[in-house]
């Protein structure tokens, strides 16, 4: 059975409706219409394991009643089925409502640093790279040990970073403590918030799609959305503060949570962000002087 098929036949499992249509969108997502006048959207994951983990994800973050998530219909093994997001483009109002949304999914917590949604896998991942939710109580050392280094090692070995160059993000990771400012409970995160993965909902709210959910410092999402650009982001910011304000000199910490999603893209996309990781750790030490 072809994927095309084989989506239609999972949209209609799960959803219980009779199949009219569907119409490809890529390699990896099919729109199915539904008899009762729904589209869904029908996704195939790139690995084993992908599609629970992403859905188990978006479930927890669902569960946090914030930020607006696409229903989650069922998975099957490689294919997720979620509801169609009707968009429209950015307006300053929506992004004002997603800043303060955002911080209250930030708010609802985690059991810990890196723990997995329920139900969701140890062995996860950020986009098509591997991201293992091990667990830490201390922010500095777990997000060295485990969003920092195995990807700084990853991208070493492919030779994307030169040994000098990982010799700096090494020392940003050893003086985290230091870096790292007030210490801060696990915040629930998307963990892969750049724009592509914000939805601007024709009903004036956000949709989040594609997290890497876990549990982190709420800095992090924040960064990521400043590292790849995100429309009205000063409302956002705006928006989040008003609902949570950010700790003293969470400005000059934006490079450091950027490290783990640039080098990620060095390890999935080569030398450029490889370049941009290094920038970052050497900003960081300047900041820290």
């Amino acid at each position: 059975m072809g994927s095309v098929s084989s989506s239609s036949a999972v949209a209609a499992r799960f959803t219980g409706r009779t199949v009219t249509g569907e119409r490809p969108l890529s390699g990896a997502l099919t729109e199915v219409g539904l008899d009762d006048g729904r589209t869904v959207v029908v996704k195939l994951a790139d690995a084993p394991g992908a599609a629970r983990a992403e859905a188990a994800g978006l479930r927890w973050l669902a569960d946090a009643g914030t930020v607006r998530i696409p229903a989650v219909h069922g998975v099957d093994g490689r294919r997720l089925v979620t509801d169609r997001v009707t968009q429209q483009p950015s307006s300053a109002g929506a992004a004002l409502r997603f800043g303060r949304d955002l911080a209250g999914l930030h708010a609802a917590g985690a059991p810990s640093f890196g723990s997995a949604p329920p139900g969701g896998p140890e062995e996860a991942y950020i986009g098509l790279a591997p991201m293992r939710n091990a667990t830490g109580d201390d922010w500095p050392r777990w997000y060295a040990a485990h969003r920092v280094l195995p990807y700084l090692r990853r991208a070493v070995d492919a030779g994307t970073v030169r040994t000098g160059e990982a010799a700096d993000v090494e020392r940003v990771c050893e003086r985290l403590p230091e870096l790292a400012g007030p210490a801060e409970p696990p915040a629930r995160l998307h963990g892969d918030l750049w724009n592509g993965n914000v939805l601007w909902g024709a009903d004036g709210h956000i949709r989040l799609i594609d997290p890497a959910a876990h549990g982190g410092h709420r800095e992090t999402d924040l960064a990521m959305l400043r590292l790849f650009g995100c429309p009205h982001l000063d409302r956002v910011l705006a928006g989040y503060r008003e609902a949570a304000p950010l700790a003293g000199g969470w400005e000059g910490r934006v490079g450091l949570h950027q490290l783990f999603p640039l080098l990620v893209h060095a390890v999935l996309f080569g030398r450029g962000y490889a370049e941009q990781a290094v920038t970052a750790a050497r900003t960081a030490l300047r900041h820290a002087g």
